[in-house]
């Protein structure tokens, strides 16, 4: 993942915007290719298939296993995933088009970030094992607000870096947060739910690439302001109605 930007940085800088995009896709598109061949090839199924219910064949009659705590979790997630996704595709666009910087140089700025989100994950997952898991979630819910909002004012490269380190650092949480989902959901019905939860929320949150992109006309700092708004509000409101559950080393 940290190299891919590079790669596509790259074919952009060598044969040109229209061009170098073209032949990112096609290296893309061989790439899954290769992943779909190595996925039948290596992992073996799983064996018997167990008779699914009528609950698993009707979304609807599944939307039930949304418990109220975890009502509270869906929705400030989907208020965090409106703040990420409303600036979402106009990233590359404010450090591209609007800041003058190369799309090499934007393709190691994503580099960073992946490589951010690579040096956290196992550390905070392993604190969050041994803490209670709302902190770590709030904290990474802080880092997708402060996003937008740093990024209207990161107009060099140098900030640029500290603004795409943030957005690596929004991966915080991510793990305990879904642990938190897990530990939310019925007993019986972890996976279920986990499914429904998702579809609930990115069904909701899809609108949020049209919205972006109206407010991005009016302007910049009109989109990503936006998107802090939302993110400031979803923070907010998980910080006061969303539960706590304590993680329980093991052996003890």
């Amino acid at each position: 993942m940290a190299v891919g930007p590079v790669v596509g940085g790259l074919l952009i800088g060598m044969y040109g915007t229209r061009d170098g995009v073209r032949y990112a896709f096609i290296v893309a598109f061989a790439m899954g290719i290769v992943s779909l061949i190595t996925q039948q090839l290596m992992i073996k199924d799983g064996g018997k298939k167990e008779h699914t219910s009528t609950s698993v064949i009707n979304p609807f009659k599944s939307f039930g296993l949304i418990t109220p705590d975890l009502k509270k979790l869906l929705i400030s997630d989907i208020l965090i995933r409106f703040c990420e996704q409303i600036p979402y595709a106009f990233v590359v666009i404010w450090v591209v088009t609007n800041n003058g910087i190369s799309p090499l140089k934007f393709g190691l700025l994503t580099t960073v970030e992946m490589i951010t989100a690579m040096l956290i994950y196992i550390p905070v997952a392993y604190l969050a094992d041994r803490s209670t898991k709302k902190p770590f979630v709030l904290i990474t819910f802080g880092f997708f607000t402060l996003f937008p909002l740093i990024l209207i004012f990161s107009r060099s490269l140098p900030l640029l870096v500290v603004a795409f380190i943030i957005r690596g650092l929004k991966e915080f949480g991510e793990p305990t947060r879904k642990a938190l989902i897990m530990d939310l959901a019925p007993e019986d019905k972890k996976a279920l739910t986990f499914g429904v939860y998702y579809l609930i929320r990115d069904v909701i949150v899809s609108a949020a690439a049209f919205g972006g992109a109206f407010l991005w006309n009016i302007s910049p700092q009109v989109n990503f302001l936006t998107a802090f708004a939302f993110g400031l509000v979803g923070m907010l409101f998980f910080a006061i109605y969303g539960r706590d559950i304590k993680s329980t080393p093991e052996g003890v």
